[in-house]
């Protein structure tokens, strides 16, 4: 059986950082996921706070600084996606925001996507569902029914023992697996055709046309 491979996305901003973390654990559960199912997977972490200034210049100017460019084809070429981000005024952060608005429309078409997010408090766990599944949900991605919320307690003593974070993240990780292994191989793209990094049917003329009206 051909090897998958996945992405983690986070969008923490400090160092060390708990969205960090988080997407660690989740790629961690969902490689032993893969196995499980005798898939052999690997994975690739980026963290988005590394782009921050190259998603500004892509914002800006509508073409991707080199480094990013590698990093969203790696992104949007994986068997299945793990974006993870911080709740700020009960959103997404602008970070991850920004990442999403530079991609193509339909680079996430189908593909598999685990969600995760973290907050000071599980007062916010409810963004996943009314902010995030519902933006890749129109980026028509496949966000899988479990996301996984750690609020700061999670990840000390007074951990939720109802529904203990490592329980939320292994069903989080076993249904993605299962949305990646229902799915045929994502095959390389050629780097060299100009779909691969403008999408389907796009041009150069597309992304100079859609610098007139911003």
């Amino acid at each position: 059986m051909a090897a998958r491979r996945i992405a983690v996305v986070t969008a923490g901003l400090s160092t060390p950082s708990s969205t960090r973390m988080l997407g660690d654990r989740l790629a961690h559960a969902a490689l032993a996921a893969l196995r499980a199912r005798g898939i052999d997977a690997t994975s690739d972490v980026f963290e988005l706070r590394d782009y921050a200034h190259d998603l500004t210049d892509n914002l800006l100017t509508g073409f991707a600084p080199a480094p990013l460019e590698q990093m969203i084809n790696t992104v949007v070429s994986a068997d299945g996606i793990i974006a993870v981000t911080p709740i700020f005024s009960t959103s997404y952060s602008g970070l991850f925001k920004s990442f999403i608005d530079v991609l193509d429309p339909q680079a996430l078409s189908g593909t598999p996507v685990l969600i995760g997010a973290n907050a000071g408090t599980a007062r916010h766990s409810l963004a996943i569902d009314y902010a995030i599944r519902p933006l890749f949900t129109y980026l028509h991605a496949n966000p899988v029914p479990t996301g996984v919320f750690a609020a700061s307690s999670d990840w000390g003593a007074n951990a939720d023992e109802v529904a203990p974070l490592g329980s939320r993240v292994d069903r989080g990780a076993r249904e993605f697996a299962d949305a990646i292994a229902a799915r045929e191989p994502v095959q390389d793209a050629d780097p060299f055709d100009p779909s691969s990094y403008l999408g389907e049917g796009r041009s150069f003329g597309h992304l100079l046309g859609g610098l007139s009206g911003e």
